[in-house]
């Protein structure tokens, strides 16, 4: 099992391109199945998530298959008339997003039959709210051996208005109501980025879609799609992670390939802590203090901050001066990480959702245990800040949502490298 080994402290210098944004990724390799014909996906990041959704759309019988060369960033995805409308448990599993595959599967074929998912445990993160949405849109819906079972011979337009914002509900639903008969009004919808840039890609692909990105959606279904040709956003996560590690390390980082407007709310808490930060069309560059000031944050559905930083940004509160007060609303679990952190010699103490961070002078080195992608994340930023070697055990956690995240902190100054067993 691979590991992570990190020599400190380091202070990160230089500029890093950021990859395409794994989450919008999936959805759009999954919006594919909509549409018969030859779809071809740039800007697609090399990481196990992604692998893991090619997996899938070949098993159910699409020609899935990522180029190389100077195409290593192409996907092209071959949907024939007729699929296999079945994911199964095995792929399924390791992977959340791989739900998302329900509503093209339903809209296209009328039958689907997907594994209940899996992915990082991070808390409680039920579906109901992709189904609900479903057979407002007319399916109907069993639950038998742990599959979701949707049949449907056209879904039909509908008013429906999800109980919470869900990234993953309003893509499904998104997706599904782009070939329903009639006019479909979708509410309390989630606003990330990476929904709007589904919908860019669904539009190209000849969907009627207007809303994107605000709580409200209004979708005009069609009878048949086209195939897309799509280039896929940057990772604000990603960038978000760089950005990060530039502050934390009293650091002077330029991030190429990104888009600030997407970070504005971490960028607002980065210059809170002391860094400065500029940004351009494409570019952000961030310069970190000696020491930063603690910051309180609140994660929240976009445009709020992420939960996605939330690791990250406590790795940075472990060693500001003064207190911060991180509190959590997304996710139950979270905080997996306090733990690891705190045998870095970090003084956190949680209570439910909220965790008083004090700050440190300094961390030490440790072996720790990464639990999930973003704590993953969190861990290796405190290894850059920390004196002496941190070792980041089952890195591959990490691996879901970075790759080769260690190449490019090398090409930062950062002492550090991957250990094979």
């Amino acid at each position: 099992m691979d590991r992570l080994r990190i020599k400190g402290p380091t202070r990160l210098k230089g500029e890093v391109r950021i990859d395409g944004a794994k989450n919008a990724a999936l959805p759009i390799l999954a919006a594919t199945l909509l549409a018969e014909g030859e779809h071809v996906v740039r800007n697609v990041p090399n990481l196990v998530d992604v692998r893991t959704m090619i997996r899938l759309l070949s098993r159910i019988g699409a020609y899935a298959s990522r180029g190389s060369g100077r195409a290593a960033d192409r996907v092209s995805v071959e949907v024939p008339g007729d699929v296999l409308p079945v994911a199964e448990y095995d792929l399924v599993k390791t992977m959340r997003a791989s739900v998302v595959v329900l509503g093209p599967l339903l809209a296209r074929w009328g039958s689907a039959r997907v594994s209940l998912p899996g992915g990082c445990a991070i808390g409680a993160r039920p579906i109901d709210q992709h189904l609900k949405g479903l057979k407002a849109l007319g399916a109907e819906i069993e639950l038998t051996h742990g599959y979701v079972e949707a049949r449907a011979r056209r879904l039909r337009g509908t008013r429906f208005t999800f109980d919470l914002p869900t990234v993953g509900g309003t893509e499904n639903v998104l997706m599904a109501a782009t070939l329903a008969r009639g006019e479909t009004l979708l509410e309390n919808c989630a606003r990330e980025p990476e929904i709007q840039d589904l919908a860019r890609c669904l539009v190209a692909m000849g969907a009627k879609i207007e809303g994107a990105g605000t709580d409200t959606i209004h979708v005009q279904g069609v009878d048949v799609l086209r195939p897309a040709r799509h280039a896929v956003i940057p990772d604000r996560i990603e960038a978000g992670t760089f950005a990060v590690a530039a502050a934390l390390t009293g650091g002077d980082v330029t991030l190429r390939a990104c888009r600030p407007g997407d970070l504005e709310a971490l960028a607002l808490k980065l210059e809170e802590a002391g860094a400065k930060v500029g940004a351009g069309e494409d570019w952000l560059r961030v310069r970190g203090p000696r020491r930063p000031r603690a910051v309180d944050i609140k994660t929240a559905p976009h445009p709020g901050f992420p939960t996605d930083m939330q690791a990250q940004l406590m790795a940075l509160c472990a060693v500001a001066e003064g207190s911060s007060v991180i509190t959590e609303t997304v996710f139950e679990n979270r905080y997996m990480h306090v733990s690891e952190l705190c045998r870095m010699g970090a003084d956190i103490r949680v209570n439910g959702r909220t965790a008083h961070v004090r700050g440190v002078r300094r961390l030490s080195g440790a072996d720790v245990m990464a639990t999930d992608l973003r704590a993953s994340a969190g861990l290796v930023l405190a290894g850059l800040r920390a004196e002496g070697v941190t070792t980041v055990h089952r890195v591959y956690h990490l691996d879901r949502g970075y790759h080769r995240i260690e190449r490019k902190l090398r090409s930062l100054g950062a002492e550090v490298r991957r250990l094979t067993q």
